[in-house]
């Protein structure tokens, strides 16, 4: 029996208007490649009828489909985290299910892996998404790359191609909250990238609101940087220089000049200013100390509620 060669993971959650499409793109893209291949979707406690149609593919293909079923909604990272424990292919790919990185770009990741990378991030060629989103993306690969020197020219696209060992530094991982592009660079020897196509949603909307874009960024900054918590040192040491040279200065004036009324609403602007800065800083902390809340209860990261696979792979 010659071995696994290549694994697509690919979660899944509230995709029913367009997994059909994506059905009808995947299989004969990866036929073509000519590779022992599997597909493991992984459900993410999807409410409408997904779970359904993944039954129904796997009973159509059982022979290259596994369908791992989550029994709620853990997170897009923590479903394919769920798919990396069980996936067996010496590459992997993972690919997002709303077809705007197409199934048939996979083969570019593949090439660029012959050259000798053993970690191929996508970087999306005329992006389709808004443009507040394309800029949002810019400011925070930028903002991303100084704090946590983790280069990614596209850290939102999730086309990408992992060896085998470095899925199996990421399953040695036991982190709650993680990014897992970033946390591939880390552990790749030799990481690269490859320009793919990036097409329109198939069907549907997109699942991350502007809110979950700015709890992922945090996730990776806090998660692999102690830069913020660095910087917020040195700002709270400048502001006390700062703060103890107004009080000199205030006290001099008094003796000098007297009491004086002008200038009040003055010392509130700048008391408010130090009050915003002492509550972003506590927040900060608090990222910090609620991650590690979170990793130190050691709950489960997901809960399998099922698996639908063939008892014997076949040839």
């Amino acid at each position: 029996m010659s071995a696994m060669q290549l694994s697509v993971v690919i979660p899944v959650y509230n995709e029913e208007a367009g997994l059909d499409v994506l059905f009808a793109r995947l299989y004969p893209a990866l036929d073509k490649l000519g590779l022992r291949y599997e597909i493991i979707f992984i459900n993410d406690g999807s409410r409408d009828r997904s779970a359904a149609m993944l039954r129904e593919q796997f009973e159509r293909r059982p022979d290259v489909t596994r369908v791992v079923l989550l029994a709620g909604n853990f997170g897009q990272h923590m479903a394919i985290m769920a798919g990396f424990s069980r996936c067996q292919g010496e590459r992997v790919v993972t690919l997002d299910a709303d077809l705007q990185n197409p199934p048939e770009e996979i083969g570019k990741l593949l090439a660029r892996m012959d050259e000798g990378y053993d970690y191929v991030g996508g970087v999306r060629q005329q992006r389709q998404d808004s443009s507040w989103r394309r800029h949002a993306s810019w400011a925070m690969n930028r903002l991303r790359e100084r704090i946590t020197h983790v280069v990614m020219t596209d850290q939102g696209c999730m086309l990408r191609a992992y060896s085998r060992e470095v899925i199996a530094a990421i399953n040695n991982s036991h982190e709650v909250n993680t990014f897992i592009p970033a946390l591939a660079y880390t552990y790749a020897r030799n990481p690269g990238e490859v320009q793919v196509a990036h097409e329109e949603r198939a069907a549907g909307e997109s699942k991350y609101s502007l809110y979950n874009l700015v709890r992922l960024n945090f996730d990776l900054v806090t998660g692999f940087s102690l830069v913020p918590l660095q910087i917020f040192s040195m700002v709270g040491l400048v502001l006390s220089l700062l703060s103890g040279l107004l009080v000199v200065y205030l006290g001099l004036r008094r003796i000098f000049v007297g009491p004086e009324v002008a200038g009040v609403f003055t010392l509130f602007a700048i008391v408010f200013f130090l009050l915003g800065v002492v509550l972003f800083g506590i927040g900060l902390l608090g990222e910090y100390v609620g991650r590690i809340y979170q990793q130190v209860r050691q709950r489960p990261r997901y809960i399998v509620e099922a698996v639908l696979q063939q008892d014997t792979p076949q040839p």
